[in-house]
């Protein structure tokens, strides 16, 4: 007894497992000699019935397949492609440039200060200012930041992400009033 859902191919009579889509109708199993067998089969079939015996056969459709023929001249040829059809142009190796390490500026990456910030923080000046793209809540964060600085007295300079720091000024010269 086989196994539930498997069949018999009744071409090499191995037991196989039909695509489950098709599983009431398949007899034979995928490989290429029983799909051969199947299709032999399935013609044999077809032709075996009254009406497809003379099917495209007689003058009218002779005639019928030599206009089209004419008509599409080279069809059944294959082309070969043109060694002009490039599919991609050719590129000339280039030496690469010598690389050197870039510097640092001092400022903290965008990524680096928005993920540096606690979610609750983010989300609250998103609130607050309706702005929701990376660079907006960056640049607003880099604002509260320095006004909070300030108004604490920490660090009279300018904060760690400042370009150029300027030690002239001190706190109060960048708090804004309340």
């Amino acid at each position: 007894m086989h196994p539930r859902g498997s069949c018999k191919c009744l071409h090499c009579g191995e037991i196989f497992e039909p695509d489950a889509r098709n599983r009431a109708r398949q007899r034979y199993c995928v490989k290429a000699p029983c799909r051969k067998a199947r299709k032999a089969a399935s013609q044999r079939a077809w032709l075996s019935k009254e009406d497809n015996r003379d099917y495209f056969r007689g003058a009218a459709n002779v005639e019928r397949v030599r206009a089209w023929r004419r008509a599409h001249p080279g069809y059944w040829q294959r082309r070969r492609r043109s060694k002009r059809d490039a599919l991609q142009d050719i590129l000339i190796p280039q030496g690469a440039a010598a690389q050197v390490e870039a510097k640092q500026d001092g400022e903290i990456a965008l990524q680096d200060l928005l993920h540096a910030q606690p979610p609750v923080v983010v989300g609250l000046i998103a609130h607050l200012t309706g702005m929701t793209l990376q660079d907006d809540i960056a640049a607003m964060t880099r604002t509260l930041h320095s006004r909070g600085r300030a108004v604490l007295g920490i660090d009279a300079g300018r904060p760690p992400y400042a370009k150029t720091p300027d030690r002239h000024r001190t706190g109060a010269a960048y708090a804004a009033p309340i």
